[in-house]
């Protein structure tokens, strides 16, 4: 997901002040706009993933005999885009991975990693990552699609869509509403083998990346004045 990750809202959500888009981020071809552009055409409220504020981050451990050798990693995205249908409990969202960065020295720290990889590892790390672990040129978007369990529930049924698989989560959440609009947070974890992905492994798995990812999200909505 990268992985992964949602926001949404029913009740939570304030009428909010109307923000300008911050920072566009590219949506699949495929991604259901006209759904959100009815809904909004019939006066229901729509609010657009705030990409300037909204973030996914996944640590990646390592395993092995000679895991000592190499380093644990984060990778993030800062371009996560979508809209939420707020009084329906739905949100769409999509992640660029062509755009995902890999150990921002704040992530970093955030994580607990006391260590830096050098710029040439980090390119090496997000070259393999992006052709031999995800195939981005062929899949190039994680799909996130949110509903809210139940009404008023913090609870979210989260299907994503990652290297051409679907595998569905039920991801507890923290949602809260600020001046502008929504923000959701919360974590998961998962395997990267759900998603018929095989963990980056050499010497014959001495050295390997752990199949289980741990996901944390914060994503922010605003109304969307645009969408029509």
């Amino acid at each position: 997901m990268a992985a992964a990750v949602a926001a949404l809202l029913a009740a939570c959500a304030p009428v909010a002040t109307r923000e300008p888009p911050a920072r566009e981020a590219a949506l699949p071809p495929d991604f259901p706009v006209e759904y959100y552009r009815a809904a909004a055409a019939r006066g229901e409220r729509v609010l657009r993933i705030d990409t300037a504020n909204s973030r996914v981050v996944i640590e990646v451990r390592r395993e092995g005999s000679l895991a000592h050798l190499g380093h644990d990693h984060v990778v993030a995205s800062r371009d996560v885009a979508g809209y939420v249908l707020a009084d329906a409990g739905r949100a769409d969202l999509a992640i660029p991975l062509a755009k995902l960065t890999v150990d921002e020295p704040e992530l970093r720290t955030e994580a607990g990693l006391d260590t830096q990889p050098s710029a040439a590892d980090i390119a090496g790390t997000r070259r393999n990552m992006l052709a031999s672990v995800l195939d981005a040129e062929r899949h190039p978007y994680a799909v996130i699609h949110v509903v809210r369990a139940e009404a008023r529930s913090d609870r979210l049924a989260v299907a994503i869509t990652l290297h051409g698989v679907t595998q569905r989560f039920d991801v507890p959440a923290r949602i809260e509403a600020d001046a502008g609009g929504i923000v959701v947070s919360g974590r998961l974890s998962f395997d990267q083998s759900a998603f018929r992905i095989v963990p980056f492994s050499v010497l014959g798995g001495a050295l390997a990346v752990r199949d289980r990812l741990d996901l944390r999200f914060r994503v922010r909505a605003v109304v969307d004045a645009d969408l029509r």
